[in-house]
């Protein structure tokens, strides 16, 4: 019996289109780090190639390290102390992304009754940011961190989505049974791969990303309600 459901973030608790947030977002970050030497484009492109870095990890570093040691390899004469103004970046300036997302209230009511229902939530959100910007997004989605026993960052991940690795590292960090959870997200390509994992996935089919166009029919899918009534079907919770 499911008993720990996991949650991705982006266009599942927190409804984006990922072109407009991510183009949203660059432009506070690139207006920030100008100043301090970093030209636009340039930036734009080595985060874009961090990123690509972090998605093709092989576990041997985590996200984070993969991230910098590329990022550096491109500004090899900047000085490591300026991650302290990224941090602070995504700790302040960040939050004004806000404004490139959506809201859902049935995001925050949806875990806060599974909670009350006595269901574990964890974030299983890309672990592409730090720690507290997945927890700046949460709250912009309108759901408190607090009641999620554990957010995937890039400081303790190895893997990013759709490798199954992302998945089966968190069941091994948390001492999880795959029969024992459920993915709920949006992406018919990287959360669908939790089933590699062996973790039975449902998508929200709210902000759906299909880029393969994969027939999704045989997939448990839908809204937050039926989302909802599906993992209720699968206990005895109801």
């Amino acid at each position: 019996m499911a008993d720990t459901i996991l949650f991705d973030l982006d266009g599942t608790l927190l409804p984006m289109d990922q072109n407009v947030f991510t183009n949203g977002y660059f432009r506070f970050l690139t207006s920030k780090m100008e100043p301090y030497g970093y030209e636009p484009k340039e930036l734009i492109d080595t985060i874009w190639k961090g990123t690509a870095a972090m998605v093709k990890n092989d576990g041997r570093k985590t996200n984070e390290e993969v991230f910098w040691d590329c990022f550096f390899s491109v500004y090899p004469d900047k000085s490591r102390d300026d991650i302290a103004l990224f941090n602070d970046f995504y700790d302040t300036t960040f939050n004004d992304a806000i404004r490139f997302c959506g809201f859902n209230e049935k995001a925050g009511q949806s875990i806060r009754y599974l909670k009350e229902k006595g269901y574990t939530v964890i974030l299983a959100s890309n672990p592409l940011f730090p720690l507290f910007a997945q927890k700046h997004r949460m709250r912009w989605a309108g759901v408190d961190p607090d009641d999620f026993l554990y957010i995937t960052s890039y400081e303790t991940s190895h893997y990013c989505k759709p490798n199954p690795l992302y998945y089966k590292e968190l069941l091994e960090q948390l001492r999880l049974k795959p029969s024992g959870c459920i993915m709920v997200g949006n992406d018919a390509h990287e959360d669908l791969a939790a089933q590699e994992a062996g973790i039975p996935v449902f998508l929200l089919t709210d902000c759906l990303i299909n880029t393969k166009n994969k027939d999704i029919s045989g997939y448990p899918h839908g809204s937050f309600d039926e989302m909802v009534a599906f993992i209720e079907s699968k206990t005895d919770r109801k």
